[in-house]
C-alpha cells in the first residue's frame, strides 16, 4: 500500500483548496455536463474536482437502473457511438476505429471502442461494474386495503433494502412502464419518475414501547403510506374504484397512483398499461458537504460511483492511430442479488458481446486482406487468444476507514477518502486481485499519475463480493478488483469524497489508455 506520508498528503489539495474549487465549479456546470463529456485531456492533467458537480447531477437525475442505462445510451449516441441490436447480425457492422454499444433488458449496457490498429486476437481492456442499487419495488399487485384512513403501497425489498435507514425518508417512485398502443398494436417501454415525494415509511414514538431499531417485520411494520382516504367515515363518499377494467393490470394498482403515472406519460386509456417495474427512491438530491465541501452525500452510491467514473473514463479515453486493443466498459444489473439473471454478470452478456465483436472484426479483417494473405479463422482458438491477451478491472465501491468503528479497520488496508482508488484483496478469492494484477495496476497508476490504496478486511470479518470472480472465471482473463471508498455502505444515503468521482475517472482512464503499453512490458 502507498504510505500516506506527510509529503504525499501535502501534495493533495488542501481543505481550503477544496472549498475554493467547490465554489468555482458552478461556471463549469453552466456549460452543461456535455461539455465535460467532450473534453479530451491528458490523464495527468485531469482535474478531479471538475467531475464533482456532474456526478452529483447524474445521481440526482437518474434514480433507477433504467434511467441510468438511458442516460449512458444518450451520452454514447451524442459522441458518435453506434448502437448494436442483439437481434441483428453484427457481421459487416464493426471495424477498427469504430465505437459501439449494446444493451440488455434496458438495465445493463456494454460500450466499447475498437483501436484503429486492432487485429483479430488482440486483447481487450475491460472495466466491469454494476448499476443496480438497494431499493424497494412495487409488488405485482401493489394495492393494499386502506387502514385507518391511509392509502398504503405493497412493496418488496430488493436485496434487503428495507431497513431502518429507509424510515421517515422523502420517497418518490420511478422506473419503467410497459404500454401498448391500441391503434398500432405496438408495445413500447416508457421511463417515468416523479419529482416530488409521494411515499413515506413512518416510525413509531419510543414511548409506545416498540423498538424502532430492533427486529421489525418487513411485511407489516414497514409499509409505505402514499396518501389519505377517509371515505369510510362517510356513507356519501365512495372509495375510488379500480381503473382499467376488470382483469387489467391497472386494476391491481392503487387508482390514484395509476392516474398519476398515466398523466406523467400522457396516457388516457389505463387499460393500455400492460405492466410496470416501479420502485421507491430517496428524492433528496446528491450534494457536497463537510466544512470545506470535501464530501459528497448521496443515495445509491453503491454502485453508481465506480460505474459512472468508468463510463466517463471511456468517453475521455485517448484514441491514437497506434491503439491495437478494444477499450470496453460493461455495467450490469442484479449484482446486489447475485447476478444470476440474464442481465447480470453471471449471464452470457459480456462473453457473448466479446465473441460477436471479434467475429465481426475478423470478418472485416478478412474482407480487407490482400489476395495472397491467409484468412483469419474465427473460432475457439481466436477467442482463447483474445481472452488470454485481455485484462479485466472489476469495479465496485469499497469500505473506507470508519472513524467511529476503528476495530473494523485493518492497518495499512483501510482506504481514505479523496486519495485514490483501492486495490481490493481477499485471500479466499472473493476478489480477483493477485500479485500480478496488482503489479499491473500499480504500473498503470504510476503512468497515469494516480495513487493506489489497498483494501482488505480483517480475518474476523466477512468480505463482500463483486462481479470480478464470475467474469474472470467465465472468460479466463487476468483480473483485479478496484473500488472507490465510501462510508455507510448499504444505507439509503452514503458518503464519499468530493474528489473521488474524478479520481476514479482519472484511474480508469489511465487503465484504458496505458494498459496496452503495460501489457507489452510483460511480454518483453
Amino acid at each position: 500500500m502507498t504510505r500516506h506520508t506527510p509529503d504525499l498528503l501535502r501534495a493533495r489539495s488542501s481543505n481550503l483548496t477544496l472549498r475554493s474549487l467547490a465554489m468555482e465549479q458552478q461556471p463549469v456546470a453552466d456549460h452543461g455536463r456535455d461539455r465535460i463529456v467532450d473534453d479530451r485531456v491528458d490523464a495527468k492533467d485531469l482535474r478531479p474536482e471538475a467531475f464533482t458537480k456532474p456526478y452529483c447531477d447524474f445521481m440526482t437525475e437518474n434514480p433507477t437502473v433504467f434511467h441510468v442505462v438511458d442516460y449512458f445510451k444518450q451520452k454514447l449516441l451524442k459522441v458518435g457511438y453506434t448502437e448494436l441490436s442483439s437481434r441483428d447480425s453484427w457481421v459487416g457492422k464493426l471495424e477498427p476505429g469504430g465505437k459501439y454499444f449494446t444493451t440488455r433488458n434496458g438495465s445493463s449496457i456494454i460500450a466499447f471502442a475498437v483501436g484503429k490498429a486492432y487485429k483479430p486476437g488482440n486483447g481487450i481492456a475491460m472495466i466491469a461494474g454494476h448499476i443496480d442499487a438497494l431499493t424497494a419495488r412495487l409488488k405485482p399487485t401493489s394495492t393494499k386495503p386502506n387502514r385507518d384512513g391511509y392509502v398504503q403501497l405493497g412493496v418488496a425489498q430488493y436485496a434487503g433494502a428495507l431497513n431502518e435507514t429507509w424510515w421517515d425518508r422523502d420517497l418518490s417512485i420511478g422506473g419503467r412502464v410497459i404500454v401498448r398502443d391500441p391503434e398500432t398494436g405496438k408495445t413500447t417501454v416508457k421511463l417515468v419518475k416523479l419529482d416530488w415525494p409521494i411515499a413515506r415509511i413512518p416510525t413509531l414514538a419510543p414511548h409506545f414501547g416498540i423498538g424502532m431499531t430492533g427486529r421489525n417485520n418487513r411485511e407489516t411494520e414497514m409499509v409505505p403510506i402514499i396518501g389519505l382516504d377517509n371515505s369510510d367515515l362517510s356513507s356519501a363518499t365512495e372509495p375510488e374504484a379500480p381503473l382499467g377494467g376488470q382483469g387489467s393490470f391497472a386494476s391491481t394498482q392503487p387508482p390514484k397512483l395509476v392516474k398519476l403515472i398515466a398523466k406523467q406519460l400522457g396516457i388516457s386509456d389505463y387499460s393500455t398499461i400492460l405492466n410496470w417495474e416501479l420502485e421507491l427512491f430517496d428524492l433528496q438530491p446528491a450534494t457536497v458537504g463537510g466544512l470545506d465541501k470535501e464530501l459528497i452525500f448521496a443515495c445509491r452510491i453503491d454502485d453508481k460511483l465506480c460505474s459512472w467514473a468508468a463510463f466517463m473514463a471511456l468517453l475521455h479515453a485517448k484514441s491514437d492511430p497506434s491503439d491495437g486493443v478494444i477499450k470496453l466498459v460493461a455495467l450490469f444489473d442484479d449484482e446486489e442479488i447475485g447476478s444470476l439473471l440474464r442481465q447480470g454478470a453471471r449471464g452470457n452478456f459480456l462473453p457473448l458481446t466479446v465473441e460477436r465483436a471479434v467475429e465481426s472484426l475478423t470478418a472485416h479483417a478478412n474482407s480487407s486482406r490482400s489476395t495472397n494473405s491467409k484468412p483469419t479463422v474465427f473460432g475457439p482458438g481466436l477467442l482463447g487468444q483474445t481472452y488470454a491477451s485481455s485484462f479485466l478491472v472489476s469495479s465496485d465501491v469499497t469500505h473506507a476507514a470508519h472513524p467511529n468503528f476503528p476495530q473494523t479497520n485493518l492497518a495499512g488496508h483501510s482506504p481514505r477518502l479523496n486519495v485514490g482508488v483501492a486495490l481490493c484483496v481477499d485471500a479466499s478469492a472473493h476478489m480477483t486481485t493477485d500479485s500480478v494484477s496488482m503489479a499491473i495496476l500499480d504500473r498503470v497508476a504510476a503512468l497515469a499519475g494516480c495513487v493506489n490504496q489497498r483494501h482488505m478486511v480483517r480475518n474476523d470479518s466477512r468480505s463482500g463480493g463483486t462481479v470480478g470472480p464470475m467474469l474472470s472465471a467465465a472468460m479466463g482473463v487476468k483480473a483485479a478488483d478496484v473500488g472507490i471508498p465510501q462510508l455507510s455502505m448499504h444505507s439509503i444515503r452514503a458518503t464519499t469524497g468530493s474528489l473521488d468521482p474524478g479520481l476514479g475517472v482519472k484511474f480508469y482512464k489511465g487503465f484504458l489508455d496505458h494498459w496496452e503499453a503495460v501489457d507489452r512490458e510483460w511480454r518483453a
